[in-house]
């Protein structure tokens, strides 16, 4: 995979998928402990007929580690040189859960960048509501993890309905519980406790897809709620799901493209 070097110095790992020349590029940001093996197989999905593009978060994947505590700033600083170095003087920005939170710092700190936005299953921070405090779990032992974070993605995945199930949300949806307590994952969860753009949120000049899942526990769509009434030209959508509800509800893809190619969601 390419890399590229931060202006923090740091060399990064990212890959881009080709679409057409006239179309607004997307910049797609990942989740808590993800990387760029975890979500290859959506990013078609997330890309549509645009160019996309995505890196391993610092410390993660294939990324340098960082050597400070990076904080959310330093996160959505990494996306923008991924921009830069594709040159993409604007694109689109997709962020899911802990991605959604480095857009949302993206978009109110470099406002002109972003044409718009999607986030999903994710937070503001502070007044607006966190997400769940998922750095309470590092210390679990893999088989509490295994027990606790299935409920958290979706409140109906029970120990006895995942033993019934065997697909791709399942497996999805238990990921996190086998990511590896490194030092870039610790200082990613240290970055997502400290996350607050609440009081920023009205920089935002992007019209914003804010989209939940309705059983999801890590980013309650109260939260979601909350952080569309706060942007400007926000638009929320729920859908029949957990934290991974566009792998749950098929209208979340297909409302997700309708709405960066200029359209209407309704919910």
């Amino acid at each position: 995979m390419p890399s590229f070097v931060s202006r923090s110095g740091l060399t990064l790992v990212h890959i881009v998928v080709s679409g057409q020349e006239n179309s607004i590029p997307r910049l797609f940001l990942n989740g808590s402990g993800s990387s760029i093996d975890d979500i290859e197989p959506l990013l078609p999905r997330f890309a549509g007929p645009a160019t996309l593009a995505t890196l391993d978060h610092r410390g993660l994947g294939r990324s340098a580690p960082a050597t400070t505590s990076p904080t959310m700033a330093d996160f959505a600083a990494d996306a923008l040189d991924l921009a830069d170095h594709l040159r993409w003087p604007v694109f689109d920005l997709i962020g899911v859960s802990f991605g959604g939170m480095v857009a949302l710092e993206l978009a109110c700190t470099e406002p002109a960048r972003v044409r718009r936005m999607g986030v999903l299953c994710s937070s503001a921070g502070g007044d607006g509501g966190a997400s769940y405090p998922l750095h309470e779990l590092i210390d679990l032992s893999p088989e509490e993890r295994r027990r606790v974070l299935p409920v958290l993605q979706d409140s109906r995945f029970d120990e006895e309905w995942l033993a019934s199930h065997d697909g791709l949300v399942e497996r999805m949806v238990q990921a996190p519980s086998r990511t590896p307590n490194t030092v870039g994952y610790r200082m990613q969860m240290e970055a997502r406790r400290h996350h607050d753009v609440w009081s920023r949120l009205p920089n935002v000049t992007s019209p914003t897809l804010v989209a939940s899942g309705r059983f999801d526990l890590i980013a309650p769509p109260e939260n979601g709620r909350r952080l569309a009434e706060r942007i400007p030209l926000a638009t929320y959508a729920e859908y029949e799901g957990g934290h991974m509800f566009f792998l749950q509800d098929r209208r979340a893809f297909s409302d997700l493209e309708s709405f960066l190619s200029d359209g209407e969601v309704t919910r």
